[in-house]
């Protein structure tokens, strides 16, 4: 088969593949979760071929999968970050591998997804975790949305407003932002605060993609400072695999990567 055939195509043959790219743990809970995401988009999308790559410690990498795609015969693909946030890792290291992938493979047309987050339908997972945690949105109940945080400033305000959505969604007491690394507050500083301004009923939420490092840091934190109820990571929440699939769709309607690269 010739490189670049049209059997990969999405007009009247089988659909675009989708590369999905996760940060990558240590902890092989986080790649499980990660795994268990992708299979619940499989289920949706049994015509598709959803593959999962890691930027870190687990196999196989952002680059192998997607040139295991235009090897076997792909013209084009999707490659979506499997991230909340866009930061560092969607906006430096993934369009790295990718430009050595267009040279490696120039006939694959590659088109970028945008991150996961921020989607309404994230809101949603939130709250279905938390309800599912026993946190229940009250005027005596306070909200931390813990993130892992970024040095990355303009992901951080995503995590803010996202805070100041679940507000308006209601009936907190007040919602705020905390960040298990590289901003502040900590999960626990976030706790403690609102401790200190006389919130009694204080829930957590681990806005994280799969339980691992930080999600312990946000549990340990939130507990040891007073929060009564911590939820876990977003894990397999289905709105998460309809996210992944309207930024699927969205893609494809994007100019490929290569193109924009070439013009």
């Amino acid at each position: 088969m010739a490189r670049g055939a049209a059997t990969t195509r999405g007009d009247g043959y089988a659909p675009i593949p989708l590369v999905a790219v996760a940060h990558g743990s240590q902890d092989e809970r986080s790649s499980h979760a990660v795994e268990q995401i992708f299979a619940r988009v499989r289920r949706l999308r049994p015509d598709l071929d959803v593959r999962v790559a890691y930027l870190d410690h687990v196999a196989p990498s952002a680059e192998e999968a997607i040139t295991a795609v235009a090897a076997e015969g792909a013209g084009e693909v999707v490659v979506l970050p499997a991230l909340l946030t866009a930061a560092y890792h969607s906006k430096i290291d993934l369009p790295a591998v990718l430009e050595r992938v267009r040279e490696s493979c120039p006939w694959l047309h590659i088109h970028y997804a945008d991150t996961l987050g921020p989607h309404p339908l994230l809101l949603d997972a939130v709250e279905q975790r938390l309800a599912e945690a026993g946190a229940v949105a009250a005027p005596d109940t306070s909200l931390v949305l813990a993130s892992a945080g970024s040095s990355d400033a303009a992901a951080n305000r995503v995590i803010e407003q996202m805070a100041s959505d679940l507000a308006a969604r209601g009936p907190w007491r007040e919602v705020t932002p905390a960040y298990a690394s590289a901003a502040a507050p900590t999960p626990g500083e976030a706790v403690a605060r609102l401790q200190a301004s006389g919130a009694t009923k204080i829930a957590v939420s681990g806005y994280l993609l799969a339980p691992g490092f930080f999600s312990d840091r946000v549990a340990d934190q939130s507990f040891a400072n007073g929060a009564t109820i911590v939820s876990p990571a977003l894990g397999d929440a289905p709105q998460l695999a309809q996210v992944i699939l309207n930024r699927y769709e969205a893609a494809k309607r994007n100019v490929p990567l290569s193109d924009i690269r070439t013009s």
